[in-house]
């Protein structure tokens, strides 16, 4: 499989391996688990506190996909959770996909969750906070329930059937990924670091400090044309990714762009609903006027006009 990024002034070829194990076995692959898991996702399920008062440790954070040190403000979240459940005398439950809370644990809590957030006056703080009691609540749920590399129930761990490949020339991937997708069952973002490892391809979580600041500390050592976001945005001038098979490649006007060998190549790849990529989205726009001096963060989409076989939901 070649890949072209083709853009105003030149244009860049590379190529992947060809995968090991064939997107359409994975994807049957996953829609079976689910189906499998479907009931027993829906059975509600006491949290395991663990060791450290419930508390995540770096280790197990990283199981879970992230490669950045555990979030303090999650493990904070988790204190006043485990402080709530001694306070009312009573245990949270889990269920459904999302790993929510359930039952009058749930009432109590949304009271209190709301109380904090609004006594939050800044709307940064806000919104950290919003971040962090979706992980937090989904890393409880999910404790000796989902497999921490495919995120299934234990017992349709579909790990086994990822054949692991590598990534060349340079590439870096950075799925940045909305909290409530986090740890969902049926999201596929995931695969990404399965099959390329999370070196290559980054899981950075949206709203969580310690993932943000990593990602952007490689957009500032790469430069600004050395990172560019997966999103069709309408309202501006775009770049183009153009994916063809190596039997039939299209040409393309453009000069080769020369890329170093300790150069990088960092593609965002946003993880999230319609509405909720528009403001991760606004959030990168404005993260890169601090660190660049303008919102001209360079996006790039998707052509899949070669085969229906590659369209895109």
């Amino acid at each position: 499989m070649v890949f072209t990024i083709t853009t105003k002034s030149f244009t860049y070829r590379f190529s992947l391996p060809p995968p090991k194990t064939h997107f359409k076995s994975l994807h049957t692959i996953t829609v079976s688990a689910m189906t499998t898991s479907s009931s027993s996702s829906r059975q509600p399920r006491t949290s395991n506190g663990g060791g450290g008062e419930g508390l995540i440790t770096s280790q197990e954070w990283q199981r879970w996909g992230p490669i950045s040190q555990v979030p303090s403000i999650v493990n904070d979240v988790i204190q006043d959770l485990k402080m709530l459940e001694k306070n009312i005398d009573a245990h949270m439950v889990f269920g459904g996909i999302g790993g929510k809370l359930k039952g009058d644990f749930r009432v109590q809590e949304d009271k209190k969750h709301r109380a904090t957030y609004e006594a939050f006056g800044d709307s940064e703080k806000k919104f950290l906070f919003f971040s962090a009691r979706q992980i937090a609540c989904r890393l409880l749920g999910s404790r000796d329930y989902l497999c921490q590399k495919c995120w299934l129930p234990q017992e349709d761990c579909m790990c086994s059937k990822v054949k692991p490949s590598t990534l060349k020339h340079n590439l870096q991937f950075w799925v940045y990924m909305h909290p409530k997708d986090f740890l969902r069952q049926n999201n596929t973002g995931k695969l990404l670091w399965q099959v390329f490892g999370v070196e290559a391809a980054t899981l950075c979580i949206f709203g969580i400090p310690e993932d943000e600041e990593l990602m952007w500390n490689a957009f500032k050592l790469a430069g600004k044309n050395r990172v560019w976001c997966l999103y069709p945005n309408q309202n501006t001038l775009q770049e183009s990714l153009l994916i063809f098979n190596d039997e039939s490649p299209t040409e393309l006007d453009g000069t080769e762009l020369k890329i170093k060998s300790d150069e990088t190549l960092n593609f965002i790849l946003l993880d999230g609903t319609w509405s909720n990529s528009a403001a991760m989205l606004k959030r990168l726009k404005d993260q890169a006027k601090l660190v660049w001096g303008n919102e001209d963060l360079p996006c790039i989409t998707l052509s899949t006009g070669a085969s229906a076989m590659h369209k895109l939901r």
